[in-house]
C-alpha cells in the first residue's frame, strides 16, 4: 500500500505542476493584460509604470521563475483585481464551493445509486424506464442551459426558490441558505447523478445475473438482502470509480453553475480573475483546485482498495 501511495503522491505533484505551467502559458500568451492596464485614460508612461509595478514586463521565463520561487514559500501573489493576497481571496470563497460541490455530490450519489439499484431490481419497470429517460436528459442537457431553464421555472414563474446568490437580503439563516443552495446543487448534480444511475444499474444487473445470487435465493434470502448485500456491495468498486471521475467534472461544472446562479464560490472567482487577466489569482485558483482534485482522487483510490483488497499490489 505504501509504494502505491508514494507513486500517487508523486503523480499528483506532477499533475499540479503541469496544470500550473499550462495555465501560466495560456494566461500570459493570450491577448490583453490586466484590466487596470486597459484603462483608456492612462498615458503610455503610466501604463509602463504600472506594468513594472505588477512585474509583468519581464520575460515569461523570469516571471515563471519568480512565481515558482514565491509559491515554494507559500506565497501565491497578490490579486490585481481585489488587491488582497490571492490565498486570502480563495479562503473567502472556498467554503461556499465546498458546500455546493458537497451537496451536489451527495445528491448525485443518493439519487444515482439508489435509483440505479431500484431500476436494476425490476428491469423494464416504472423506475427503470423513468430513470433511464431522466438520466439521458441529464447527460444531454448542458449545465448552463438547465440552470437557466430551472431559474425561469422555479424562481421566476413559480417563485418556489431563489434565483441566485448565497442568502436573501436580510436573511442568512440555515433555512434561507438551504433554499439558495438547492437549485444550483440540483443543476450541478444532474450529469453526475445520471452517469451514476447508468453505471449502478448496469453493475447491479450484472451482479444479479451471477451464479452466487441463485445460491443466495435458494438459501431463502430476502430481496432486500440480495440487492444490498449480494449485488450492490460487489458493485461498489465500479460506483466509487465513477464518483472519482465526477470530482474534476464537479470543479468544471461549479465554474459554470456559480456564474449562472451568482454563487460566490471559487469557480466564479476563477472566471472573474480570468476575464480581468488577474494572473496571480488565476494561478492560485489553479494550484488549489488541482491539489484538491489530486487529494480527492487519492482518497477515492484508497477507498477502492479498502473495498476490494485484491486490487492492492503486493509490492
Amino acid at each position: 500500500m505504501l509504494p502505491f501511495v508514494v507513486r500517487r503522491v508523486l503523480h499528483g505533484v506532477i499533475v499540479v505542476l503541469a496544470a500550473s505551467l499550462i495555465t501560466f502559458l495560456v494566461m500570459h500568451l493570450a491577448p490583453g493584460g490586466p484590466s487596470l492596464l486597459a484603462d483608456p485614460k492612462l498615458s503610455v508612461e503610466e501604463r509602463a509604470a504600472i506594468t513594472r509595478q505588477l512585474g509583468v514586463d519581464a520575460p515569461l521565463p523570469v516571471q515563471l521563475a519568480r512565481w515558482g520561487g514565491r509559491a515554494m514559500r507559500g506565497d501565491l501573489g497578490t490579486s490585481f483585481l481585489y488587491q488582497v493576497p490571492a490565498l486570502s481571496a480563495i479562503r473567502s470563497r472556498l467554503p461556499n464551493t465546498l458546500l455546493l460541490a458537497g451537496a451536489a455530490l451527495l445528491l448525485a450519489t443518493g439519487l444515482g445509486v439508489g435509483g440505479g439499484t431500484l431500476a436494476a431490481a425490476r428491469p423494464g419497470g416504472v423506475v427503470d424506464r423513468l430513470g433511464s429517460a431522466v438520466a439521458s436528459l441529464g447527460l444531454a442537457v448542458p449545465v448552463f442551459w438547465s440552470g437557466i431553464v430551472l431559474i425561469l421555472l422555479l424562481a421566476v414563474k413559480w417563485q418556489l426558490l431563489p434565483a441566485g446568490g448565497l442568502t436573501s437580503d436580510g436573511g442568512g439563516g440555515i433555512a434561507d441558505r438551504l433554499r439558495h443552495l438547492l437549485l444550483p446543487a440540483i443543476v450541478l448534480a444532474m450529469a453526475g447523478g445520471a452517469e451514476l444511475f447508468r453505471y449502478t444499474r448496469s453493475a447491479v444487473r450484472t451482479t444479479l445475473a451471477e451464479p452466487h445470487l441463485r445460491t443466495a435465493r435458494a438459501k431463502g434470502t430476502t430481496r432486500r438482502q440480495q440487492l444490498i448485500t449480494h449485488a450492490l456491495r460487489p458493485a461498489l468498486v465500479t460506483i466509487v470509480s465513477v464518483i472519482g471521475l465526477q470530482l474534476p467534472r464537479l470543479v468544471g461544472g461549479a465554474a459554470i453553475t456559480e456564474t449562472v446562479f451568482a454563487w460566490p464560490g471559487m469557480g466564479r472567482l476563477g472566471v472573474e480573475a480570468a476575464l480581468a487577466r488577474d494572473y496571480p489569482l488565476v494561478m492560485a485558483v489553479t494550484v488549489v483546485v488541482s491539489a484538491g482534485v489530486v487529494v480527492a482522487s487519492l482518497v477515492v483510490d484508497l477507498l477502492q482498495r479498502w473495498i476490494d483488497p485484491r486490487g492492492v499490489s503486493p509490492t
